[in-house]
């Protein structure tokens, strides 16, 4: 049953080192079979750049822009685009499990977790579209994106959900291949720019949405995997090499 039953984690904001370093250490006790699949719900406190494993920084993030705003920038260690991480605007999630769980195909894997997104706009009255590649689409532009990595026998995917935008915030931070890429912030939506809808029934919809026909409980991180996380985050996520490096 540890491997069916899934735990959920409750929406709490954290630094971007933090944020990142949690996954690892989840999927790390996931390994070492002390953990069971976990569904992860968390907010970036400050705003955050996350930019994917293999993009060179200086070509996709305005670091000078991101200093001045106050915006962390961390380097993920899934593929894909950059993406900003406003803080209290954006819910993320993070989906945790042995691999057996999920789909073998990367796109069917990613288009039934898009396909959870897709259910949390409709709980909020809002209709929304699943693309081939997974994206989630409102009126033809984007409000969920994720980014996935299978490791070691763990399924690992976390992505965004976007509560409110601020264009003009999200295209100073980012240059190209992301969310602000030239043209891409009108590409993007929000939950408000269709429903006036309190946060705190969003959290509930995306929760709800994500739990749905599961087996799961209400859980907490243990207390090694928090050890763990705050070493991961101090010794990869909160490092230049790691940030800056390719």
């Amino acid at each position: 049953m540890l491997r069916k039953r899934w735990r959920v984690l409750g929406y709490e904001a954290r630094a971007a080192a933090m944020n990142l370093a949690l996954d690892d250490a989840i999927a790390e006790a996931m390994r070492f079979r002390i953990a069971g699949p976990t569904l992860r719900f968390y907010g970036w406190r400050p705003a955050a750049v996350s930019i994917g494993r293999s993009q060179d920084l200086h070509e996709v993030v305005d670091l000078d822009r991101c200093r001045e705003l106050g915006v962390q920038v961390v380097r993920r260690c899934t593929e894909g685009e950059a993406f900003f991480h406003d803080q209290g605007k954006e819910i993320s999630y993070s989906v945790i499990c042995p691999e057996d769980m999920m789909p073998t195909d990367l796109k069917d894997a990613c288009a039934e977790i898009s396909g959870w997104v897709v259910n949390a706009l409709r709980l909020l009255g809002i209709e929304a579209s699943l693309e081939s590649q997974g994206e989630v689409l409102v009126d033809g532009k984007r409000i969920g994106l994720g980014s996935q990595l299978r490791r070691q026998g763990i399924f690992m995917q976390h992505g965004t959900f976007i509560y409110d935008l601020d264009r003009a915030r999200m295209s100073s931070l980012l240059r190209t291949s992301g969310q602000g890429a030239k043209g891409g912030a009108e590409m993007v939506t929000s939950v408000r720019e269709h429903k006036k809808t309190p946060w705190e029934y969003a959290v509930a919809a995306l929760t709800n949405a994500f739990i749905m026909n599961k087996q799961w409980y209400a859980g907490d991180l243990s207390h090694d995997e928090m050890v763990r996380a705050e070493r991961i985050a101090d010794e990869r996520y909160g490092k230049d090499e790691w940030t800056f490096g390719r």
